[in-house]
């Protein structure tokens, strides 16, 4: 009984997102964008859409702002395109319950390296693929380490190494409960 509280508890948050998602801007509730999953499969992730429905035209203008240092990833603080909507939503990573979907697939985990866009994959050195060798997760040591706060692939790519060489459920369980700390205290969201 209490976990069908839960659901229904669950189910009514979702609703409550989606809805404000459409008031505030014109377009569909989700997101879905291709990423690199296990063994270098593609995948399409789920994400409560937390942008404008242009985006990916627009990035192309915002390359020139990109914060990496490295150029692997692609992040703006402030990023023009996030709603106002998208912008809670982020701050909170709530932009991120859809990928229960992705788990539910069994196209990702609950724990491991953030499945990446091929985009990013596509500038990968042959030392960064060891990130395929696992389940992709909806968090991980990236997220409770800093999440956007980290500009450097180097600094990510070292932390899921050390993810994957030191699994453990202990480790899973202990990186769950550091996301609800990390999402509380919105460290590191942009």
């Amino acid at each position: 009984m209490l976990c069908l509280g839960v659901f229904n508890r669950g189910a009514a948050n979702l609703h409550s997102i989606a809805v404000l998602i459409k008031l505030d801007s014109p377009g569909p509730v989700f997101y879905r964008q291709t990423r690199v999953g296990l063994h270098s499969n593609s995948f399409k992730v789920w994400k409560f859409r937390s942008m404008v429905v242009n985006a990916a035209e627009l990035q192309k203008r915002l390359e020139a702002m990109n914060e990496t240092k490295d150029g692997i990833l692609f992040k703006i603080k402030d990023d023009p395109r996030v709603t106002r909507v998208g912008k809670f939503i982020r701050r909170y990573s709530l932009d991120e319950l859809p990928q229960i979907f992705n788990v539910l697939l069994g196209e990702m985990s609950l724990v491991g390296p953030r499945p990446l866009p091929l985009r990013d994959v596509e500038k990968f050195s042959k030392r960064h693929f060891i990130r395929q060798e696992v389940l992709p997760g909806i968090t991980g040591l990236w997220q409770v380490s800093g999440r956007s706060d980290i500009d450097d692939f180097e600094h990510v790519l070292n932390l899921d190494v050390h993810y994957i060489e030191n699994w453990s459920l202990w480790l899973d369980l202990k990186i769950i409960l550091q996301t609800f700390q990390v999402v509380l205290r919105k460290t590191g969201a942009y």
